[in-house]
């Protein structure tokens, strides 16, 4: 391939790149509406970590020699 037309491929695929992230970081932007979907998030987070923790099993009822689970 000739040295020149690389040239002109390669730039018009970084300018469609570009485009594409400058494209991405709109549609991604802090501006956009994320406080709701964050708090149900979090709220779920810790539902389920309370949870997790309820299912646990006592660790006072582990005799001190018995192997522990990975």
């Amino acid at each position: 391939m000739h040295p020149e037309t690389h040239l002109q491929l390669h730039d018009i695929r970084s300018a469609e790149l570009r485009r594409h992230a400058d494209d991405f970081r709109l549609a991604h932007s802090p501006a956009a509406t994320r406080a709701p979907r964050t708090d149900i998030r979090t709220r779920l987070g810790w539902t389920m970590v309370e949870l997790g923790l309820r299912v646990l099993p006592d660790r006072s009822a582990v005799p001190s020699g018995a192997p522990r689970p990975a």
